[in-house]
């Protein structure tokens, strides 16, 4: 009978404390689970093998590993025989009034205002709040060229004083804008905005893409890779080099914006 009750006495203490015991699950870790967002917007800033550029980019997040978007930007298109040079020493003994630098050679300044649509494509995760993803960004649109008039400060001499006029090239003006002893600079950057023209052209660009940082929420990466503008005529950017009328350019830029 002792026996009996020993084991009627530990079963119901072993019940009692079952019933006392909740089992709870594992606990998941919502720190950095994966939220789901459904969109980004970022800026860019980055410089290629022509200039530098501006842009913004729209995402349209479809997948982990996929998200898609829209993009503009602003670059400026450089000729590889620019070079910009100070003014002449004879102007300063000359007490003419420029200090601005200029580009010889040089017959228009050229922009590209681009927008297209591209997509993002994911190759590696990155580690638990911390670590590198690896994306493929390629995209493709239109590439509106803007051809400014590049204007230079000439310098006349006229009853016994030096004047300073700002003209453009033509093949009028072309003996005075090609003479370095008579160039005393290039002119205000305003000059010739009201003389802009426009060429249509296309576009595409294909990079690498590596984001960092902790917080999923908030968009800090590094892009490299290579791009080209291609216009329905020759650019003349210089008057006494060949021009093209595309442009290939490596770039590096940076991307910063935000989730939601």
């Amino acid at each position: 009978m002792k026996k009996l009750f020993y084991i009627l006495c530990f079963l119901s203490i072993g019940s009692i404390i079952g019933a006392q015991t909740t089992i709870q699950p594992r606990q998941m870790d919502y720190s950095y689970s994966g939220v789901l967002y459904s969109e980004e917007s970022s800026f860019q800033v980055g410089l290629h093998s022509s200039g530098f550029y501006l842009g913004y980019r729209k995402w349209l997040i479809k997948k982990y590993y996929l998200t898609t978007f829209y993009h503009f930007d602003l670059a400026n298109l450089k000729h590889p025989k620019e070079y910009h040079q100070s003014i002449r020493a004879q102007s300063v003994l000359h007490n003419i009034p420029s200090g601005n630098g200029f580009t010889y050679g040089k017959q228009n300044s050229f922009f590209a205002l681009r927008g297209g649509l591209g997509a993002r494509r994911y190759y590696s995760e990155k580690a638990k709040r911390k670590g590198v993803s690896v994306a493929l960004t390629y995209e493709g649109g239109a590439s509106l060229g803007i051809l400014k008039p590049y204007y230079l400060d000439i310098s006349t001499y006229e009853n016994d004083r030096y004047f300073i006029r700002a003209i453009r090239y033509s093949e009028n003006s072309k003996s005075e804008f090609l003479d370095l002893n008579k160039i005393a600079g290039s002119s205000s950057v305003l000059k010739g905005l009201t003389q802009i023209s426009v060429i249509p052209g296309l576009q595409g660009k294909a990079a690498l893409n590596f984001a960092f940082g902790e917080a999923e929420q908030f968009i800090k990466s590094l892009e490299a890779g290579l791009g080209i503008d291609v216009y329905m005529r020759k650019i003349p950017i210089m008057i006494e080099s060949p021009n093209t009328a595309y442009f290939i350019n490596f770039f590096l830029g940076i991307d910063f914006g935000k989730r939601k």
